[in-house]
């Protein structure tokens, strides 16, 4: 290529990038120039706080008490099952007592036994006693004979215990209900062999009363810090999935749960089941109250959390012709917080306020503000959607098919502003 030509073509490539560059830094001053500055504000008011704590739990009764057996045997005869109401003392079940009796019948001849001994050694004793004050015998035969004697009681002692222990444990082959209540769940059939061991088998569970239930919930390490004993709860479970359980916190127990290295605590929740709808063992899903305000002075919690960016508040300022500095952001701990507020002249500034508890949706305010503040929640900066009319079109931009530079077809909106 000719060097005059390499030249004159290098020339207009580099006019060519110019002219691009110039104008998208005109667009991009002219959008800014051009973009509404949107601003939302509240006031304070009177709204309702409340905060919650969730888990899930087991619904279970009150009062809950498993029938054992303390007896080995065969299960003879069961009057019961399950949901039967019982009362107190009434015959739940029996055992095969026929061993149980045999060995009340031994323990019986053991101990007639025993004391047909004593009563011959007792009057073998008053013989010997009588001959050796009498001199005829020596002392050690009235020794051996008193002896006999003592040796004997603890004889007749230890068969009368024996056959009070045959006699209790034939007792124990009839099962009788220690409480009044309805039966939840029956582990036996008749013909079945227990074994009492170390552990007592359980044949029986009653309820005292279903009409009040309890819920234990599982509650997080990181929550239990807020759950207190008498505070409001609501739950639901899946029987009933569009209707909501009410109850009350009645215990909060010290004893941590490990599992998966996932801490909780046990939460005891009373509710009432009047309606016998809750069944034992349903997962319940629970909702702890913890506070719960009526009639307080809030701001939306986006006020505490609002920030302007830094360059959207200098062209806020910039479009209401405000002469002030631009303010800077401060930031508050803990309870001390810092919200913006719009001023009269429409400039903005921050107040430090003093509040409580947060839900989320709103926040307690309990000092520092007067309720005539317009406090802002929101600064946006928005582009016009299209371009105003009559306004030049760039040579560079790509052209709708059928359109010309004088008529664009096109409509401007209504402009967006704060």
């Amino acid at each position: 290529m000719n060097p005059k030509y390499k030249k004159y073509f290098k020339n207009s490539i580099i006019t060519l990038v110019a002219v691009i560059a110039v104008f998208f830094i005109y667009q991009y001053f002219t959008q800014k120039k051009d973009a509404k500055i949107s601003i939302q504000i509240v006031k304070l008011s009177k709204q309702n706080i409340t905060t919650s704590v969730t888990a899930t739990g087991t619904v279970e009764p009150v009062d809950q008490v498993e029938v054992g057996t303390q007896v080995s045997g065969i299960i003879n005869h069961i009057y019961v099952d399950y949901n039967s109401q019982v009362k107190k003392g009434q015959l739940l079940a029996e055992l095969d007592k026929t061993n149980l009796q045999e060995s009340v019948n031994n323990a019986l001849a053991q101990y007639e036994a025993a004391l047909n001994e004593l009563n011959y050694y007792q009057q073998n004793y008053n013989r010997q006693n009588n001959m050796f004050r009498s001199g005829v015998i020596s002392k050690a035969d009235y020794e051996q004979a008193a002896y006999q004697v003592k040796n004997s009681q603890q004889t007749v002692s230890q068969r009368k215990t024996t056959l009070a222990q045959a006699r209790a444990n034939l007792s124990y082959a009839n099962i009788y209900a220690p409480i009044d209540g309805i039966i939840l769940s029956r582990e036996v059939e008749e013909g079945q062999t227990v074994a009492a061991s170390m552990t007592t088998p359980t044949l029986f569970s009653i309820a005292k009363d279903i009409t009040k239930m309890q819920v234990e919930a599982n509650v997080d390490e990181a929550d239990i810090g807020e759950v207190k004993v008498g505070q409001r709860v609501s739950f639901t479970v899946d029987a009933y999935p569009q209707e909501e359980f009410n109850g009350k916190v009645r215990q909060v127990r010290l004893a941590a749960t490990t599992e998966s290295n996932v801490v909780t605590y046990t939460v005891i929740i009373d509710a009432d089941n009047s309606e016998q709808k809750l069944k034992p063992g349903l997962t319940a899903t629970v909702t702890i109250f913890t506070q719960e305000l009526k009639n307080i002075n809030t701001v939306p919690a986006a006020a505490i959390s609002f920030s302007p960016d830094k360059e959207v508040l200098q062209n806020y300022y910039l479009q209401n012709q405000l002469t002030g500095k631009v303010p800077e952001t401060k930031t508050g701990k803990n309870k001390e917080k810092y919200i913006w507020i719009i001023n009269k002249d429409k400039s903005l500034s921050q107040k430090q306020i003093t509040v409580g508890i947060n839900d989320g949706i709103n926040v307690q305010v309990n000092n520092g503000l007067t309720g005539d503040e317009q406090i802002v929640t929101a600064l946006d900066e928005q582009q016009e959607a299209v371009a105003k009319s009559g306004s030049e079109s760039s040579p560079f931009m790509p052209k709708r098919p059928n359109s010309n530079n004088k008529k664009s077809g096109s409509s401007q909106g209504p402009p967006l502003g704060n």
